[in-house]
């Protein structure tokens, strides 16, 4: 554990029940493993089924990756909830841009998944720093990488599986772990 404050980070999706739980679990049980207390990771939906567990389809995909699913409730995104994180990924390019009007002071800080796994495994962070400084150190070369490489906004995207057939699901496994797992080894190559 470091004296620095965790890194904090908010996942959003549109219900909170399927992608960004999954992002906040899979991330959370990641980084516990590699750098304990240093990393805080949560989730919130713009139109969040307030209170619902996680998708019972998605807690399976969770448990196969090693998360836990326990004790978790769907939450709506809201300022407070904004509130000092220092890192937002959205599931969507739609989510991204309504967190950035509910809080314009987030631009540099949000980011879909699927772009900032990808910005971010083109860039060196300094191992001598703690987790929780090397991650805000690195948020500002990601900022000026999607600048000079802006990506193709069709693979920014991760599909909406909810309510939709099985291979709906397994796609937003695709898109979605792929994505995690490149920010933990970041990480670890980091550490």
């Amino acid at each position: 554990m470091t004296t620095d404050t965790p890194f904090r980070i908010l996942a959003v999706c549109t219900g909170n029940i399927c992608r960004s739980p999954m992002v906040e679990r899979l991330l959370q049980s990641s980084f516990d493993k590699l750098a304990p207390g240093e990393f805080e990771v949560s989730s919130a939906g713009t139109g969040a089924l307030v209170g619902r567990e996680i998708d019972p389809q998605v807690a399976g995909f969770v448990h196969v990756f090693n998360g836990e699913t326990s004790g978790f409730a769907a939450r709506q995104v809201e300022e407070r909830i904004l509130d000092g994180k220092d890192l937002v990924l959205a599931l969507t390019r739609d989510h991204r841009g309504r967190i950035i009007e509910m809080m314009p002071s987030l631009l540099r800080k949000t980011f879909t998944l699927r772009e900032f796994a990808r910005l971010l495994s083109t860039l060196d962070g300094d191992p001598t720093l703690s987790a929780p400084m090397r991650w805000r150190a690195i948020l500002t070369k990601v900022v000026r990488a999607r600048t000079i490489h802006p990506s193709d906004p069709s693979h920014d995207d991760v599909v909406d599986p909810f309510r939709r057939e099985e291979s709906v699901y397994h796609q937003m496994v695709r898109e979605l772990v792929p994505a995690v797992e490149s920010l933990v080894d970041w990480e670890q190559k980091h550490r």
